[in-house]
């Protein structure tokens, strides 16, 4: 018995009748970029997330990077974020010259609103919260502190599709929120691609020219774009994902929640949920003592597990030159060594996760 944390080739042994009819209905019509696929998928996440506006891009960083673009976050300005994420967060700051400024976490892996405001100068111009594995922040204080201070925000929301905040979806407390549709993702694509959603028509009809170029028609160019478009394919498959989503996700819950009943020892915590808030379960992370132990130890029973991320962000070599005090992350460099992922998608069966949790307990017996 092999267990997994990617769920990739079970998903596809259990869509691919479905996946390949639509892949070669897409592909007999000869057109793969800016078609009605990509259309339907995007007012579909509109309905989902009720937002007004979508545009499907060809990454979840791209989705950032032009999120800031269009917000006219420029060389000089300053955008608050998270120190706990992937490196897109902080390098789609970057790419546009700006600074990123990051904020000690709390235990549950997400940006501590009570730090925020004093890490605000006059170069700050955006907050950037971080929706880290599906659980999202603190948003109610991060939109009390960007009205009082005039800031924009821009929700991380790369792991937030089907995650809500008191009913309302990720990327509705912004003024425009990226995603991600990575294979990982539980919403997931072929391959890369992202998408933005906003309420805001001006930011909408800037990206549609940004991520194609520029281009208002075939030959008038109204600005200099990039060319960041979300393929027909992708866009079908993603449509037809979308509508299993929440099935996705509710049986990726019920095995966390065998997890919690099953795991006994007190070395291995699992970050506990708030009751207004719906986590999409994009990863399952635990905090364990031991963890390169443990995960050795697992491994010799073929369980796969997986750390997200060994390093903060502000630890790794390209971030040298942002000068960051790595004392100032208590919390940050204390959870990045106990980080680590257990396998929990919705293929696998009771009897696996039941597997995995005697494996632990055993480990830490021993």
């Amino acid at each position: 018995m092999k267990i997994e944390v990617i769920d990739l080739k079970k998903r596809f042994e259990d869509e691919k009748l479905e996946l390949l009819s639509r892949i070669k209905k897409v592909l007999k019509k000869g057109n793969l970029v800016l078609t009605e696929e990509l259309k339907n998928f995007e007012n579909s996440i509109c309905k989902f997330t009720g937002s007004k506006f979508c545009l499907g891009l060809n990454s979840g960083t791209d989705a950032l990077m032009m999120s800031l673009w269009a917000l006219g976050i420029k060389k000089g300005d300053e955008v608050i974020t998270s120190p706990i994420s992937f490196i897109a967060s902080i390098s789609s700051i970057i790419h546009v010259g700006a600074k990123p400024v990051l904020v000690d976490v709390n235990d549950d892996l997400n940006l501590n609103t009570d730090l925020i405001e004093k890490a605000i100068t006059k170069k700050t111009k955006a907050i950037m919260p971080v929706h880290w594995t599906g659980r999202m922040c603190d948003m109610d204080r991060v939109v009390k502190i960007a009205k009082q201070y005039n800031l924009k925000i821009i929700e991380d929301a790369a792991q937030g599709m089907g995650s809500y905040y008191k009913k309302k979806h990720a990327g509705r407390f912004s003024d425009i929120a990226a995603f991600s549709t990575h294979p990982l993702k539980n919403l997931n694509g072929l391959g890369d691609g992202g998408f933005i959603i906003t309420d805001k028509k001006f930011l909408y009809k800037k990206i549609k020219l940004l991520r194609n170029h520029g281009l208002k028609s075939r030959d008038n160019v109204e600005i200099f774009g990039v060319n960041s478009r979300l393929d027909s394919l992708n866009a079908e498959v993603l449509k037809f994902r979308l509508s299993k989503l929440n099935k996705v996700i509710s049986k990726r819950q019920s095995n966390i929640d065998l997890y919690k009943k099953y795991i006994k020892t007190k070395k291995i915590k699992i970050i506990g949920e708030n009751k207004f808030k719906i986590n999409s379960n994009v990863m399952f992370i635990v905090l364990s003592e031991k963890r390169e132990s443990l995960q050795k130890y697992l491994q010799k029973f073929n369980i796969q597990t997986l750390v997200y991320y060994k390093n903060p962000l502000y630890a790794h070599k390209a971030s040298k030159f942002l000068n960051v005090d790595k004392k100032k992350f208590p919390v940050a460099n204390k959870l990045a060594k106990k980080v680590l992922a257990l396998p929990h998608h919705q293929y696998l069966k009771k009897n696996e996760i039941i597997f995995v949790c005697k494996k632990i307990n055993q480990f830490f017996k021993s």
